[in-house]
């Protein structure tokens, strides 16, 4: 005689019986034992299995080669043996000179001080766009007029850069739109694709325009567990819309900010690499290079495949410092960040 899932769930966690009742009948207590490991991969053996293939990926896309930062100690030739493992192991160790060589080269500096000025840039002018969008759909737009307006909002989000960045020379080009309009009317025209003192304004925008109604879901979906139940005893206590939106929205976003806030400055070193490469001709190296461009250059282009890893490293390790003190920050304000204490 076959049992059903739910019969052999039933014999191997049996549930707990209720508390005895005594005077004035409490209320019920479950006991709940520790589940062994190997009734809970029992259990979850189908939940296992879905994720094994977007495990797999991250262990060989992103875990196997991390290995391959030893590189940044040796002085890596490809070329010295048949395959790249070999090539490895023959290279010859040279410490920390590579490190040594980055602390003297302004070039490094240099894409430093790019990708720090576009990241604070990024967190000034991006950060709050989606949350003034997703206050603003929230509280004064119609339900009907919503649903549209958020699909207007994150569908840029699928273009791809180099869709994006000919949408804006088509529109801020020297040939585009603007320009040619300006010039009709007997007025001097304008190039701001090509204009190296406003580059990082014009990636800023630029990402802006492309995701910034994709963040106005996660900032949407965190303002639909707010039960409407606090709005509607504000109102009660005299608050109006203002006041409503300070003490019962902005609260309610509050831990998402924090975690999106950590997350953002985790990647601080990590501006753009695609949109930042396809513009980089028409500004200069000067305005646009940024640490993933240098490494690019350096390590692809020039072969620096020692030297780029090693930039990878400084780079990997100064997120991972920024991440957790931003964490810290926001464990110090209240908030769960990316992880508990």
């Amino acid at each position: 005689m076959s049992l059903s899932t739910d019969d052999r769930r039933a014999r191997e966690f049996p549930a707990s019986p209720p508390a005895e009742k005594d005077g004035a009948a409490p209320e019920d207590v479950r006991v709940t034992a520790k589940v062994p490991l190997r009734h809970r991969l029992r259990r979850d053996r189908t939940l296992l299995l879905m994720t094994l293939p977007a495990m797999l990926l991250l262990l060989v896309f992103a875990y196997i080669p991390l290995a391959g930062n030893v590189v940044a100690f040796q002085d890596y030739d490809p070329y010295i043996a048949d395959d790249a493992f070999q090539a490895i192991l023959q290279s010859p160790w040279v410490g920390f000179e590579w490190f040594q060589q980055m602390v003297n080269d302004r070039l490094f500096w240099s894409a430093l001080g790019n990708t720090l000025t576009i990241f604070l840039l990024q967190l000034t002018l991006f950060f709050p766009v989606p949350i003034l969008l997703a206050l603003f759909i929230n509280s004064f737009v119609r339900p009907r007029v919503r649903a549209v307006a958020q699909a207007i909002l994150y569908l840029p989000h699928f273009f791809s850069w180099v869709l994006v960045i000919t949408v804006f020379q088509q529109m801020f080009g020297g040939a585009g739109l603007i320009a040619q309009t300006l010039r009709e009317r007997g007025h001097e025209g304008f190039d701001l694709m090509t204009n190296p003192g406003l580059f990082k304004f014009l990636i800023t925008f630029e990402m802006i325009w492309k995701d910034a109604g994709w963040g106005v879901i996660v900032f949407l979906a965190a303002l639909a567990s707010v039960s409407p139940e606090l709005y509607e005893a504000s109102a009660m206590d005299g608050a109006n819309r203002w006041r409503r939106m300070w003490h019962v929205t902005l609260p309610a976003l509050r831990p998402v900010v924090a975690l999106l806030l950590v997350l953002q400055v985790g990647n601080a070193l990590t501006v753009g690499f695609e949109q930042i490469l396809l513009q980089r001709t028409a500004v200069g190296p000067g305005a646009s290079e940024v640490l993933d461009t240098y490494v690019w250059n350096v390590g692809i282009q020039y072969g620096g495949f020692s030297y780029a890893a090693a930039v990878g490293i400084v780079k990997g390790v100064f997120g991972l410092l920024l991440v957790l003190g931003a964490n810290k920050v926001a464990h110090l304000m209240g908030e769960q960040g990316v992880y508990k204490k």
